[in-house]
């Protein structure tokens, strides 16, 4: 910031946004998928989620491991279990809800108002690729930097600090756009702008409330 900056009390322009993907854009959850599989078992299902295929399991196919890898080694620890957790991957689709439009709409909006649009996402690579593919709106991302391609996650610094060289600017020129806290505390610590996202209309009206679109 300079020193003008400072004693105007303005805030530094916003030159490119950069989005979450999931519950961001799309909802994602492994319940949507899981809870027809375990029908009226619910107890079971809690201790499924909470115990086996849980979201640190996950994080290792964000992180670049293949489902394939950490699905069999998860297999052999729990065999009885040997179906439920092959389904992480065979039911993958069924863990998304429909396409958050109200986001898709900012996306369009910014878009059309010159703003260069980023992902920056917690997102197994090959699976990112194929979301990419089936969602035309993907198309208004002038890049992405997807945690499975990079092998690091939110909110570890050196994921923002890609997206960073891959902008070509400051981070205070920086708007980020994320769903859980801790990762917008993580970019905020390098210096970036950040809303948490709690749905569409509260964006918008963060948005508008900052000048980077109107209405």
């Amino acid at each position: 910031m300079t020193a003008m900056t400072a004693l105007s009390g303005k805030s530094p322009p916003i030159k490119a946004i950069a989005f979450d993907v999931g519950n961001v854009i799309v909802p994602w959850d492994p319940r949507r998928a899981y809870a027809p599989l375990f029908h009226d078992r619910p107890d079971e299902l809690d201790h499924f989620l909470n115990n086996i295929c849980t979201l640190e399991w996950h994080t290792r196919h964000d992180r670049g491991v293949p489902f394939a890898d950490n699905i069999h080694d998860l297999q052999q620890q729990y065999p009885a279990y040997a179906e439920m957790i092959a389904a992480f991957e065979t039911e993958w689709d069924n863990m998304f809800g429909e396409i958050i439009e109200g986001t898709v709409s900012l996306l369009r909006r910014l878009h059309s108002r010159g703003y260069p649009l980023y992902a920056l996402t917690n997102f197994a690579a090959d699976k990112f690729t194929r979301f990419r593919e089936q969602h035309d709106f993907m198309s208004l991302f002038r890049d992405a930097v997807v945690s499975g391609a990079e092998k690091v996650t939110k909110p570890d610094p050196k994921i923002y600090q890609i997206l960073l060289k891959r902008t070509g600017l400051p981070a205070e020129n920086i708007l980020f756009i994320d769903d859980r806290q801790e990762n917008l505390d993580a970019a905020e610590r390098l210096g970036l702008r950040t809303i948490l996202f709690r749905d569409a209309d509260q964006l918008a009206s963060e948005l508008s409330r900052r000048g980077i679109i109107q209405g």
